[in-house]
């Protein structure tokens, strides 16, 4: 096939997942360039929008993998969404990235397509305490921070009185949060299901380090390979096309109600995931793009 020009957005090119990103293209003959994101500006105009570095306009890509921080997830998608407008086929479109930061709205969007959640509840500035930690059933619990990354602003509740100093603290901070029943019979272990355009292709269980309930690799856990059940698979795979990823890690816990969905993160690390899984994650992503790129192909339906 004919080589692709293709774009990586990210902040550097030393990123393990944004050098096996280019690895894999270079390993199948493609053009590889990366830019970070917060350099590029935009010329917004109805006849010829153009995105712009070093003032000079991008040179015209085939297609453009977006690697965009959560803390830059406005100015990121902004981008994305222009270099959309010029034609450019995007991993993942800058609608659907915005869909899956917004944890409410992403879990919201999954209730509705029936998959499987851990018990939620969404409070601001919530005055029945007590209320909200029946609603999930009580203690134990988890408390989340809404724009809470990585296992960062998430604390595990073990009694009712913990319960409600954290959520009474949270509330000091004029802060949105989340609570959801604790999975205890999970023992501290996620799955990560590594999603390209309908398919499962790689997993991985996470399991956290002794004292900690958070299975985040950033934070000690360790990981292996996995072997998903048929749910688990069809669980993953209706979570990204739910939210209208092509590319995603998709976090499922094993529950007595069978596989719930915590998050589906649309910049997945690749780190981890292919170290545990010995498979070529980077390599699946491009031969997504090698076959479905092509210019204005962008049509994101998912409603809400």
């Amino acid at each position: 096939m004919k080589p692709l020009r293709i774009l990586v957005l990210s902040r550097r090119r030393s990123l393990y997942s944004t050098r096996r990103l280019v690895e894999a293209g270079h390993e199948r003959g493609h053009q590889i360039t990366v830019v970070d994101y917060l350099r590029l500006y935009m010329n917004i105009t109805a006849h010829k929008p153009e995105v712009m570095y070093r003032g000079e306009p991008l040179p015209r890509f085939d297609a453009v993998i977006p690697r965009i921080g959560s803390s830059h997830t406005f100015y990121g998608t902004a981008v994305l969404r222009q270099l959309e407008v010029t034609g450019v086929f995007p991993a993942n479109e800058s609608q659907a990235i915005s869909r899956s930061r917004d944890k409410l709205r992403s879990l919201q969007l999954l209730a509705r397509a029936g998959i499987g959640l851990p018990v939620t509840g969404f409070a601001d500035n919530v005055q029945d305490i007590d209320g909200l930690i029946e609603l999930v059933g009580g203690t134990p619990l988890v408390v989340k921070l809404l724009e809470g990354t990585q296992g960062k602003g998430v604390v595990l509740a073990q009694t009712r009185k913990a319960a409600e100093s954290v959520i009474g603290a949270f509330r000091q901070l004029d802060a949105s949060i989340l609570v959801q029943e604790f999975i205890k019979e999970a023992g501290g272990s996620d799955i990560r299901a590594l999603v390209v355009k309908n398919r499962v292709v790689a997993a991985m269980e996470r399991t956290a380090p002794p004292g900690e309930f958070r299975s985040n690799l950033h934070r000690g856990g360790t990981a292996h390979k996995v072997k998903l059940t048929p749910e688990e698979r069809s669980t993953a795979v209706r979570a990204a096309r739910t939210l209208g990823l092509s590319v995603a890690g998709v976090d499922i816990m094993r529950s007595n109600h069978g596989p719930v969905v915590l998050e589906v993160n649309s910049s997945p690390g690749l780190e981890g995931i292919e170290t545990a899984t010995g498979v070529d994650v980077a390599g699946k992503i491009i031969a997504f793009l090698e076959k479905h790129a092509e210019p204005h192909r962008t049509k994101d339906r998912v409603r809400g």
